[in-house]
């Protein structure tokens, strides 16, 4: 137990970061996009109970 503790760092330090498929901002802007789509969505059936 101890000494697997004592090989995880150092296996740790060995990993190399992975690239991401696209530039962070771009993550932020779908999200963005996406809950807008979600409001219009919803904003477009805000009468809808009061015909029925």
């Amino acid at each position: 137990m101890t000494s697997s503790l004592v090989k995880l760092p150092a296996e740790a330090a060995h990993l190399t970061p992975v690239d991401l498929p696209m530039p962070p901002i771009m993550y932020g802007i779908i999200a963005f996009a996406l809950l807008m789509i979600g409001l219009l969505t919803v904003y477009a059936f805000r009468s809808v109970w009061t015909r029925h």
